[in-house]
């Protein structure tokens, strides 16, 4: 069989691979393969057409990557529950070590937990979300 056939097969094989995938795995490797498929025309060595095909998809692969990713995957909006972190909330009901209390932040009450013993009406700033609770800790004044 020729050569050029075996780099259209390996062509066609990863362009169906990556049309089932959105992750960008193969496309990489099917520039490297067309570009052993044009050196399949000018005879040069299987070997050297291999290691063209090897070595270029993976040098694409780390150099174009990153910076495609920047544009294929934006940055996350944070969704209603996200904004709540890094607010400052007040307590409206006691927060102890062990027990879980209650803080109104942005206008709603949430259950909350933290390390540390808060009294009501002290404020705190929310750490992270666990669930349906709020992980704060006390609001140091400056």
């Amino acid at each position: 069989m020729e050569l050029w056939i075996t780099w259209l097969i390996v062509i066609i094989i990863l362009s169906f691979i990556e049309a089932c995938t959105v992750n960008l795995v193969s496309i990489w490797f099917i520039v490297s393969a067309l570009i052993s498929l044009a050196m399949s025309f000018f005879d040069i060595p299987f070997v050297w057409q291999f290691a063209t095909f090897v070595l270029l998809g993976i040098l694409l692969m780390i150099i174009t990557k990153p910076l495609l990713k920047k544009y294929i995957h934006p940055k996350s909006v944070k969704t209603n529950i996200d904004r709540v972190i890094g607010m400052t909330g007040i307590v409206t009901e006691e927060i102890t070590k062990n027990t879980i209390g209650e803080i109104k932040v942005d206008g709603k009450r949430w259950s909350a937990m933290s390390k540390e013993s808060i009294t009501v009406g002290e404020n705190v700033i929310i750490d992270e979300i666990d669930g349906v609770k709020l992980k704060v800790h006390k609001h140091e004044e400056k």
